[in-house]
């Protein structure tokens, strides 16, 4: 039987209305107390269990992720990863947040394309050789209409991504020899120091990439690399209700390598709408009426995504007032819509003809409801 995921809010020790700040403190404590080699005598156990840790986190420190967590619990991030489920290689996108952690213990600083080297540094499993280089992750940024956002669209990206070279099969050329520089071992020791003490580790020899052997003649076409550039198209559908920030993730579609092809990241940017402002799935729009129209009341015509619509305009509406049009805003990611909020402003004329003045003085005389006197602001 499959092994049930235990809540990422008690993995980490925290209550689910925790702060990212709360949230932190907690995954950097557990961190180090569950890294493998602080438990030399129960190594696997405490793998899992900073695996664990990092899955927790990687969901609860994103807002979006968990936002989709706390409406549907694994179900609602299980889209987020690959397949297979949470990677630290592919899905955990905090390798800084452990950098500032544990300092020279990883040689420095690394960014997400670092991963696969940090995971190998934790999980090397002692003598073992680091298993075949999943390809790298291709990152797009889309940019999106609100009118699009609002309701999903289907678009063609083309990029251009490394392919298993045809002329040598991706092994980069013929023969094999031995790696000088790790002797066909396939790992390099090198010291460290950190807040815990000496280390010797073992890393993936960094000349053959922990295979133990290079290619003696090298392939003309691809030059050794057994990859070649090609241009690539596909179709991608975005639901409605996304953001800028948000990442469509298309599995398996990154570039080559050895141990199965990296992902391509569809990064979502927002263009800025002339009319409508976003307040998550709901669309703010201001709307002038004149004097006689807010006073009166009765129906105006008003912008939505999809045309016009008419709304009542209620009698005796103060300028600043908000109308709720239900409905009328964007697709939410899991089901239902926003709305529109329509922000009433009574719009006063910066100029007036002589007989609007005969008008507005008559008026002034015959008004039943007093200016009110000056008031604290609200």
């Amino acid at each position: 039987m499959p092994k049930t995921k235990r809540d990422y809010y008690e993995v980490l020790g925290v209550g689910r209305q925790a702060s990212l700040d709360e949230i932190k403190q907690a995954y950097r404590r557990l961190a180090k107390e569950y890294h493998p080699d602080r438990n030399p005598d129960n190594r696997a156990e405490a793998e899992e269990r900073f695996k664990e840790l990092s899955e927790a986190y990687e969901v609860l420190a994103n807002a979006e992720k968990r936002r989709l967590y706390d409406l549907r619990g694994h179900e609602g991030v299980s889209q987020q990863f690959g397949p297979g489920g949470f990677d630290f290689r592919r899905d955990f996108t905090h390798v800084d947040d452990l950098t500032d952690l544990f300092g020279d213990l990883f040689g420095g600083r690394a960014g997400r394309s670092g991963a696969g080297g940090l995971f190998d540094l934790l999980f090397s499993g002692g003598g073992q050789r680091r298993r075949a280089a999943r390809g790298g992750d291709i990152r797009i940024r889309m940019r999106l209409t609100l009118e699009e956002i609002a309701s999903g669209v289907t678009r063609e990206v083309t990029f251009s991504r490394f392919e298993v070279c045809a002329e040598c099969q991706g092994r980069g050329g013929k023969g094999t020899m031995a790696c000088p520089t790790c002797g066909g071992s396939g790992q390099v020791r090198r010291q460290s120091s950190s807040f815990f003490g000496q280390f010797v580790q073992v890393a993936p020899c960094p000349d053959c990439g922990g295979e133990g052997s290079k290619v003696k003649e090298p392939c003309d076409k691809c030059r050794g690399d057994g990859r070649l550039r090609q241009q690539r198209t596909l179709k991608v559908r975005i639901p409605a209700g996304v953001a800028s920030g948000n990442f469509i993730p298309l599995h398996d579609e990154g570039h080559y390598g050895p141990g199965g092809r990296g992902d391509v990241m569809i990064e979502i940017e927002e263009k800025e709408h002339p009319l409508f402002v976003r307040h998550g799935d709901d669309l703010v729009v201001e709307v002038p009426v004149s004097y006689a129209q807010a006073a009166l009341g009765g129906k105006i015509e008003v912008p939505t995504l999809n045309g016009s619509k008419r709304i009542a305009l209620p009698a005796g509406i103060q300028s600043g007032k908000v109308i709720r049009v239900k409905g009328a805003g964007i697709r939410h990611l899991d089901g239902g819509k926003g709305d529109e909020l329509v922000r009433v402003m009574i719009h006063v004329p910066s100029k007036v003809g002589k007989e609007e003045i005969e008008l507005l003085k008559q008026l002034e005389t015959a008004a039943t409801e007093p200016v009110p006197s000056p008031r604290r602001p609200a």
